[in-house]
């Protein structure tokens, strides 16, 4: 059986919690933010934890 690979832009995009969750950032957070309120640069800033319609599809992006 050959060594699986991580995919190294889902290695940069997603970090793991203590019991296996993923971590990830908003988007639309990149460039056009003059435009954007406060408010809601704000609540972008913030990460979250991947949908669990995701999850699978990133361990296997992620296997080590």
């Amino acid at each position: 059986m050959p060594k699986l690979k991580t995919r190294k832009a889902a290695s940069k995009r997603y970090k793991v919690t203590g019991n296996s969750n993923f971590l990830r950032r908003h988007a639309f957070k990149g460039h056009l933010l003059m435009k954007k309120s406060n408010k809601q640069k704000r609540k972008l800033s913030q990460t979250l934890c991947v949908n669990i319609n995701d999850v699978k599809a990133i361990q296997l992006m992620l296997p080590y």
